[in-house]
């Protein structure tokens, strides 16, 4: 470790006067609105929870891409040129977003939007129409299908060097990605196969291709989240009662049915960096986050003091890497409108490396012996790729917190 005692010392030192102890977990569930119309959802949010994109109608009716701040609430994105657009995911820090425009010609595109450049026509692999639904922590690297000139719709990895690249099918004519770990190096979606089953989860890589993940007992299956390194995959699958079930996918271990709450069908659709916690819907109507030590729980009983006058979580989309905020859509009874939320659900606390409700030593330490290292890890609190300053003065600044 290169962290000398000295550059230590200054830093300790300039930030304990200003440490302020804030015991126990704050909660609080936010309604995004709309754009004018009567209903948004909400489909990626930064690592911090600051930023929230997904898709809200506007006063006449078209479905608009937004990014969300608390500051300065629900932005329009725009399109490229016709009247729709939709944003599915955002970049760690916010900057990025990712999602479909209608061009002039009211064609799907893929987009990648930065307030710079504003919104990115992303192109197709030879045909008309792409859409875009995942993009890595920096921003870099974007996923989603695009249409070929045969018209068959095949997974793309783009990159502003290489621009898209076709990452092929199982076999069949048919795959989408809808999502790439932090790095960009692994890619999860659904193809078709060359015995003409649909819908099967991939996980690709450059140097293993793309890789089946199998079904519960059922014909198919559709892989739509990946933790940081690439190492666990969530979706849905069929199991032999051609039912849909939530699972969670890990080399080791093979793919896991999260259950239900009750019926018979479940969705994942996020996951936390680490693989460990999964967010989704239970029927379609009961927003759900799962974990091994507390499996599948309805986020409307655990946050049912959040909920008023019949309010409802009715699918959770996302979650940020450390598994503290989630967004989805839900109905919001004080508008009697379908609506964007995001859901602080106050742990982990900032700067809480160990997850363990406490941030202390061990939590300084282990930033400290990760220190200069990169990727996406729980050490790298601002999630930006490396392990440094910022995320140690993270743990000063909070330190104590929840002890």
């Amino acid at each position: 470790m290169c962290y000398t005692q000295s550059r230590f010392n200054a830093l300790l030192s300039a930030c304990v006067m200003s440490l302020i102890a804030t015991a126990g977990w704050s909660q609080s569930l936010t309604w995004l609105g709309t754009l004018g119309g009567n209903q948004s959802e909400a489909n990626g949010v930064s690592a911090d929870g600051s930023v929230v994109v997904g898709w809200a109608y506007n006063a006449a009716e078209q479905r608009r891409a937004f990014r969300w701040t608390a500051a300065g609430g629900m932005q329009d994105l725009g399109t490229l040129g016709g009247p729709w657009s939709a944003a599915y995911a955002v970049s760690a820090d916010g900057a990025v977003v990712v999602g479909w425009a209608q061009n002039a010609a009211e064609q799907r595109r893929a987009f990648r939007w930065t307030a710079a450049d504003e919104m990115q026509d992303l192109g197709t692999l030879g045909g008309n129409s792409s859409e875009a639904f995942g993009v890595s922590a920096n921003g870099a690297v974007v996923v989603g299908w695009a249409d070929n000139a045969a018209g068959d719709w095949h997974a793309f990895r783009w990159t502003a060097a290489e621009g898209m690249q076709d990452l092929g099918t199982l076999g069949g004519d048919r795959s989408v990605a809808y999502a790439v770990s932090a790095d960009g190096a692994v890619v999860v979606g659904y193809s078709t196969d060359a015995a003409g089953r649909p819908w099967r989860a991939f996980r690709w890589t450059a140097l293993g291709g793309m890789q089946d993940l199998g079904t519960l007992g059922g014909g198919w299956s559709e892989a739509y989240g990946v933790s940081a390194d690439g190492a666990v995959v969530v979706g849905w699958a069929y199991n032999a009662a051609v039912q849909y079930r939530a699972f969670r996918w890990a080399a080791s271990g093979g793919m896991q049915d999260l259950g239900t709450l009750g019926g018979g069908y479940s969705w994942a659709f996020g996951v936390s960096a680490d693989g460990s916690v999964v967010v989704g819907t239970a029927g379609g109507v009961y927003a759900f986050r799962w974990t091994a030590a507390g499996g599948m729980e309805d986020l409307n009983t655990t946050y049912a003091n959040l909920l008023t006058n019949g309010s409802r979580l009715g699918l959770a989309t996302a979650i940020s890497p450390d598994g503290r905020y989630i967004v989805g859509r839900g109905y919001n009874a004080a508008t009697w409108r379908e609506e964007a939320f995001l859901l602080d659900t106050g742990f982990p606390l900032r700067g809480d490396v160990d997850r363990n409700g406490c941030v202390d030593d061990a939590d300084l330490l282990q930033v400290l012996f990760a220190f200069g290292g990169r990727g996406y890890r729980n050490e790298d609190l601002n999630w930006d790729g490396t392990v440094d300053d910022a995320d140690l003065l993270q743990v000063l600044f909070h330190f104590g917190s929840g002890c």
